[in-house]
């Protein structure tokens, strides 16, 4: 068994008044802030009842994760906030505020995020004292939608029902003439409470719901929780079940993308070059269900290893990466579709810097940003990884990054394959520890960076489960790329970033 690649993880215990400082700091140095998740400590914990908060941040190559960890009152928890410093810090603090009651102090937008205004004033559902939903009304009014105001401004309200299997959100564009001048993006219409019902379960139970977190991204989520389930508990995993897991990211990565290039083809009007597209993302699903029994690749990934059914066979993934170069190709040749992808809802650099973008999102935006170098699986110098990055920004990068993924990643699929040699179980037990125990995981999905920080208790019971979608870091850029493109253009637009509902809606 080959160890596991070297991981600095630390922990920090700091007070909310030297919070910010050491924030700025990790900041400074080039982490960024992945997760905030609140904890509500029990008098039998070291330190007796509180609220505690916990920060992580991240940074690579070498994969660094430090954890900052604050304990505030229990009754009355208060805790700085981070908005000034970063951007997901000021989401991630309104989301805690709405689920646990725990206050930002100094918030610039301290309004609710999470919890619509028909939810009762005072009620946390994930405080251990929430008890069950009071009567919903509309305590606090409608939502406070910014109007834009102006000659010839016009609102155009979009949802949240579509003409669609899309889970719902609102959208609110503030227009004149055809070109949108502001979007506002409303969504938590479907919050589900996974967090809360992560509590209480045994690991294995735990798995079934991680792959349902965002269903297009089973392996990712599955993943990025067994990997925090595995550093918990010390369990290292054999290398070919890392290879394993590797494999199947890949594949996920492969059949979303190619689903995502048709569809961006279907929102120009070239359906026949979406046809296409949707025939090889059949072909992609069944040769998913061949792998591990599920067209989404549910059951490849479980806590201590991975199990394959059959390995892809290099002459079907040379057919198909003929196919979908052939896709790309007629798209970008073609004058109407290029012309329509190019400059249309542009975001820069600087903004996608500023508002954490991960994933895809990141990377047309010419930021070179990739779990799969900065957290790696396997330490594999033969592995075909390269990062395909852009500059504009606009859809067409974010279009030529899928494509250009595509190839990376049936690369990578040949060589995990061929390096495996044969299918199969591969796995080790997990570890016991006797006592409480943490642990993060990290991976990059096919839409971005996907991070799970779990607390197990000494029985192996799950007490605290936090998984963080890109989503959630993308969603807010959305609005950002859509200023001066023009209404006709939203769909496409949207269709480029394609975020998550459900990833975001936990």
């Amino acid at each position: 068994m080959t160890p596991s690649i070297a991981v600095d993880r630390r922990v920090e215990n700091v007070s909310a008044a030297g919070l910010t400082a050491r924030a700025r700091a990790l900041l400074g140095a080039g982490q960024r802030l992945a997760l905030v998740a609140a904890h509500h400590d029990g008098a039998d914990a070291p330190g007796g009842r509180a609220v505690r908060v916990v920060y992580l941040f991240l940074a690579g190559p070498p994969d660094t994760r430090t954890e900052l960890h604050v304990r505030l009152d229990a009754d009355r928890p208060r805790v700085p906030s981070l908005a000034g410093l970063s951007f997901p810090a000021g989401r991630f603090e309104r989301e805690m505020h709405d689920l646990h009651g725990v206050r930002p102090l100094d918030h610039p937008l301290p309004r609710r995020l999470v919890r619509h205004f028909h939810w009762p004033r005072g009620w946390y559902p994930l405080r251990p004292d929430a008890g069950p939903p009071p009567p919903f009304g509309e305590p606090e009014g409608p939502y406070p939608f910014l109007r834009v105001e102006g000659d010839g401004v016009y609102e155009i309200p979009v949802g949240p029902v579509h003409a669609g299997l899309i889970e719902p959100g609102h959208f609110r564009f503030s227009v004149v003439g055809e070109t949108i001048i502001k979007l506002k993006a409303r969504l938590w219409f479907v919050h589900k409470g996974v967090e809360g019902l992560f509590q209480g379960r045994d690991v294995p139970a735990g798995l079934r719901l991680a792959e349902r977190v965002s269903g297009d991204s089973a392996v990712g989520h599955a993943l990025a929780y067994c990997l925090a389930v595995e550093d918990a508990t010390g369990t290292a995993v054999p290398e070919a079940a890392r290879r394993a897991r590797a494999l199947l990211l890949e594949l996920e990565r492969v059949h979303n993308h190619v689903a995502d290039l048709g569809a961006l083809c279907n929102d120009v009007g070239h359906s026949v070059l979406n046809a296409h597209a949707q025939r090889v993302r059949e072909q992609l699903l069944r040769l998913n269900a061949r792998t591990t029994g599920h067209r989404l690749l549910r059951g490849g990934v479980h806590p201590g290893g991975a199990a394959l059914r059959e390995l892809p066979d290099p002459a079907q993934t040379a057919a198909l990466r003929t196919d979908i170069r052939e896709i790309a190709a007629l798209a970008l040749g073609h004058s109407t579709v290029r012309d329509r992808f190019t400059g249309t809802a542009q975001l820069s650099a600087q903004a996608a810097r500023a508002l954490g973008c991960l994933g895809y999102v990141a990377r047309a935006s010419g930021l070179a940003a990739d779990a799969r170098v900065a957290h790696p699986l396997l330490d594999d110098p033969a592995a075909p990884l390269t990062v395909p990055v852009h500059t504009t920004g606009d859809v067409l990068a974010r279009f030529l990054v899928r494509a250009e993924e595509i190839e990376v990643s049936l690369s990578l699929v040949d060589h995990l394959a061929a390096a495996l040699g044969s299918p199969g179980t591969h796995t080790a037990p997990l570890a016991r520890r006797p006592r409480p125990a943490s642990g993060v995981g990290v991976t990059e999905g096919w839409r971005g960076t996907i991070t799970t920080r779990v607390e197990l208790a000494a029985d192996g019971t799950l007490t605290r489960v936090k998984p963080v979608d890109p989503s959630f870091f993308n969603w807010p850029a959305l609005p950002v790329a859509l200023r001066s493109t023009i209404v006709p253009d939203f769909p496409l637009a949207n269709k480029s970033f394609n975020l998550s509902y459900a990833g975001n809606d936990l």
